[in-house]
């Protein structure tokens, strides 16, 4: 699949979401949920942290790394909170107080990156990140993180609404170990995705792509 024609390293951005410790690290799990992040452990280390590398050096336009705030209620935002309180069964708020589980796994952002804080699941609903890509004329971004169901997905979304475009990196995007959420992304990946809001393509025919 081609790249977007419009795509151009004054108007791209890398978006790494949410690869942070309360979404990856074994200490985070949720076991008694049956939430497990073996995936996502291995595609961080085995293949986003080198994609990175090769971006820095073969495409060179700026990186966008999210980060959740503590995950709990006196910071989240309000349709979240709504959104627990009318449903005891799908509230997930962070049990941790220190701070770990907000700090990147394994990838760690440059000097010149840039760094969001986000309080619900869609970056572009972020003033400061919208400032950012405005003032930067960014309008293509370059898609990876986790969880593919929720943050990837809701940032796609709501950038799109925006008029934003997005090619999503199918080996570079992860969820749970949950079956059926994995069964889940793979729907998304081959049918909504590509259908309704982003281009779906492999990393490898991104930067293949991105020479042409």
């Amino acid at each position: 699949m081609k790249l977007f024609k419009g795509m151009k390293p004054k108007n791209t951005a890398l978006l790494v979401i949410d690869v942070i410790n309360s979404c990856a690290h074994e200490s985070c799990q949720r076991p008694e949920l049956g939430v497990t992040f073996r995936r996502i452990r291995e595609m961080v280390s085995q293949r986003l942290v080198r994609f990175i590398e090769r971006y820095r050096k073969e495409v060179g336009t700026p990186i966008v790394f999210t980060k959740t705030i503590p995950w709990k209620k006196e910071f989240l935002s309000e349709n979240i909170n709504n959104l627990y309180e009318a449903d005891l069964e799908v509230e997930y708020y962070s049990k941790n107080e220190s701070g770990f589980a907000e700090q990147f796994y394994v990838v760690q952002p440059e000097k010149d990156d840039v760094v969001i804080e986000k309080n619900g699941n869609d970056v572009f609903a972020n003033k400061n990140f919208l400032e950012y890509v405005t003032k930067r004329h960014i309008s293509y971004f370059v898609t990876t993180g986790v969880f593919t169901d929720g943050c990837v997905m809701g940032t796609v979304i709501g950038g799109f609404s925006r008029g934003f475009n997005f090619i999503t990196l199918r080996d570079l995007v992860e969820t749970t170990d949950v079956p059926k959420r994995q069964e889940l992304q793979k729907l998304l990946l081959e049918n909504n995705f590509p259908y309704l809001w982003s281009k779906v393509i492999s990393s490898t025919d991104f930067l293949g792509g991105w020479k042409k």
